[in-house]
């Protein structure tokens, strides 16, 4: 009986060795003609690479999302309810986001379901930063949208312009606070996380899109959005 029991038991290791050599074999050969195919189709790789890149930059999204969509005080406007969030991470010494701004306006004209949250990003240099202070003073005064439209109706921003502009706001003269000094932080760690590049970077739905793209290319982004 014992002699049975071993002789079957040898016959099962026997058997599973075989599967694992056949599978391992298998597995083998899979690998050398995905190589090969790789290989003799080297323009599959960017694409492979694109789709890692989306799928990563949905899933950063989805965990910050609410951190992202949500503005500082009055830094927004559109729809208070609405369906897609656009959010733009510009700098006042952008051109890009200058040229750019138009668009948002007709963006917010034609669509009522539509809400778009501006986040500072201020990575052009000492005047850039000195813009982000006032309109962030600009935003928790409830002022934000007169002084953000003065300062891209200028050319570059400048102490002289910065300060025209946030007299014509009818603003104080803001002092460096902790909840400046934190919100321009979490911008750039938020910038980092999504890959912004520079300015402006915008997110609309599970989409991180790069420059100015135009009002064509943002209408699809909100309406792809909308469809997700």
């Amino acid at each position: 009986m014992r002699g049975r029991l071993s002789g079957w038991k040898g016959s099962l290791v026997a058997v599973l060795l075989g599967i694992l050599i056949g599978v391992g074999a298998m597995l083998a050969a899979n690998g050398y003609l995905v190589r090969s195919y790789l290989l003799d189709h080297p323009e599959v790789l960017p694409e492979a690479m694109e789709r890692l890149r989306t799928r990563e930059t949905a899933e950063v999204l989805r965990r910050n999302r609410a951190t992202i969509e949500t503005p500082f005080h009055g830094a927004w406007a559109g729809a208070a309810n609405a369906d897609v969030v656009m959010v733009e991470f510009f700098d006042y010494a952008c051109g890009f986001c200058r040229a750019s701004n138009p668009d948002i306006e007709r963006l917010l004209r034609e669509d009522p379901r539509l809400k778009v949250v501006w986040r500072e990003y201020p990575v052009l240099g000492p005047n850039s930063e000195q813009a982000s202070i006032v309109s962030l003073a600009a935003a928790r005064a409830g002022r934000f949208r007169q002084f953000h439209d003065r300062m891209f109706a200028n050319a570059h921003p400048t102490p002289e312009s910065i300060n025209a502009a946030r007299e014509a706001t009818g603003l104080p003269q803001p002092q460096l606070s902790p909840d400046f000094e934190r919100e321009i932080r979490r911008n750039f760690e938020l910038g980092r996380l999504i890959g912004a590049t520079g300015t402006p970077t915008w997110v609309i739905g599970d989409q991180v899109l790069q420059g100015a793209i135009g009002y064509e290319a943002l209408k699809a982004a909100v309406a792809a959005a909308r469809e997700r």
